[in-house]
């Protein structure tokens, strides 16, 4: 069974064959047209947390049921992926930041090659290494495969040797879900003093790498206008370049469990990194805090804090107890019954370039609450109500009108439901993809971009 994670990313076949008599012809997909032989590229594939790893596991689906064939690439953690026609390449890495062993020195043995000195060596500096290594490693299994794969979609790797992919005479379409620059501002006016701030500009050194490539791998995708604006600004990406193409929301999962007078009452729910200032967590329970001292409500958070740090150390200062409840390793199910049993959802993030979770907790029929950040505006539309980012007096505010009034409640719950069934599906995102696909694959204009000096 799927299993959701907290947030502190198959041996290959040559499968031509098994596609050289089929027909695609489901409906925007390009009826009539051969179907293709798809790279998905992950340098990272976390299953339920990120965001990169949730698109990869929908978009492989959805383009096998299209009649595609697909074989995503990625390293470590894998994906999870629902089709048994998908192959998973597996390109590992040295695996230095797995959840129970973040940071770890390699045994001797481990190391392979000049890659891997490379990625513990940029680790041990204080950098992220993954983006760069991967690119790396995934375009030697390219170069020896390039006959096996009609194009390749880059899920946000964005490293250098991506260029590489162009070379070899391979199609590439490449998917910015924000850039990691908007990431590294916040979390430097975060930080504390200079030696954090240090920390964070040599963590988030890759950055300029993936601004560097994001000008020269071709057709770009994003999904939202705020991302477009965002990656034009930082990654100076020519707009151009950019197509906008929002995400989908798998609605056997979340959808509503009931009346909303079944729920749990007082129940507030979040899904988000407990941890990361973007997410604003601490905003949240910081009106948490306000709002228990007069009414009977509590929050559920599906992360996974690390013990006795920031947020740990937040509820123990707010005097939270049993107010707040940390939830990680559940299953899709399980899930899809918490956001549907909470009276409100909450996305209280300073900053998102999509948020599944927003479009998810709509699908699960629960009110939402989200920041005016980013690009949650254009996804929660007039289906949701907005606050500013940071601001707990006005989050707490607008927790306790909803405590009080069941007919808001129900008013925004319906609004949510309407604007997930006109909006956000994963099947039309693939149609669309295909389409892009379809469009390198012909005009291959990222030749001349990656022969840019």
């Amino acid at each position: 069974m799927p299993v959701r994670h907290p947030c502190p990313g198959v041996h290959p076949t040559d499968r031509s064959g098994a596609w050289a008599g089929a027909v695609v012809t489901e409906a925007g997909s390009g009826a009539g047209e051969r179907p293709l032989r798809v790279a998905l590229l992950s340098y990272r594939s976390k299953p339920h947390c990120g965001g990169q790893g949730v698109y990869l596991r929908h978009l492989s689906r959805e383009l096998v049921d299209l009649g595609h064939s697909v074989e995503i690439l990625s390293g470590q953690p894998y994906p999870e992926l629902d089709r048994d026609e998908i192959v998973l390449t597996k390109i590992p890495s040295l695996d230095l930041y797995r959840d129970e062993d973040p940071f770890r020195t390699p045994a001797r043995e481990e190391f392979r090659d000049w890659v891997d000195v490379l990625e513990f060596a940029h680790m041990r500096t204080g950098g992220f290494p993954e983006p760069l290594t991967f690119s790396i490693r995934v375009l030697r299994e390219l170069k020896r495969r390039r006959r096996d794969f009609d194009v390749a979609h880059d899920n946000q790797v964005l490293g250098l040797a991506n260029l590489g992919i162009a070379r070899l005479g391979l199609p590439l379409v490449t998917s910015i879900h924000h850039p990691i620059s908007v990431d590294r501002r916040i979390e430097l006016d975060a930080a504390q003093d200079w030696k954090a701030k240090l920390g964070k500009r040599r963590w988030y050194g890759f950055v300029a790498m993936q601004a560097q490539v994001a000008r020269r791998i071709g057709t770009v995708l994003t999904v939202s206008e705020s991302s477009k604006v965002d990656i034009v600004r930082d990654f100076k990406v020519d707009p151009r370049d950019i197509e906008i193409l929002p995400l989908g929301v798998d609605t056997s999962v979340f959808h509503p469990r009931g009346p909303l007078s079944g729920r749990v009452p007082g129940r507030i729910v979040a899904m988000a990194s407990a941890d990361a200032p973007i997410k604003g967590v601490d905003v949240l329970l910081r009106a948490v805090a306000k709002v228990a001292t007069e009414r009977d409500v509590h929050v559920v958070v599906v992360s996974r804090p690390t013990k006795d740090g920031p947020t740990e150390r937040l509820v123990r200062e707010l005097a939270l107890g049993d107010r707040v409840r940390f939830v990680s390793g559940i299953s899709d199910d399980e899930l899809g019954e918490l956001l549907a049993s909470a009276e409100v959802a909450v996305v209280p993030s300073r900053y998102e370039g999509f948020s599944l979770p927003a479009v998810e907790h709509m699908a699960s029929g629960t009110p939402l609450v989200a920041s005016r950040a980013g690009a949650l505006p254009e996804v929660v539309g007039d289906a949701g109500i907005l606050v500013e980012p940071g601001d707990v007096e006005e989050l707490a505010a607008v927790l306790r009108r909803l405590h009080d009034s069941p007919e808001e409640r129900a008013r925004w719950s319906e609004a949510g439901l309407a604007r997930v069934r006109e909006r956000f599906a994963w099947r039309a995102v693939a149609q669309a993809t295909v389409g892009h696909y379809r469009e390198a694959v012909t005009q291959r204009d990222y030749l001349r971009k990656a022969a840019r000096k």
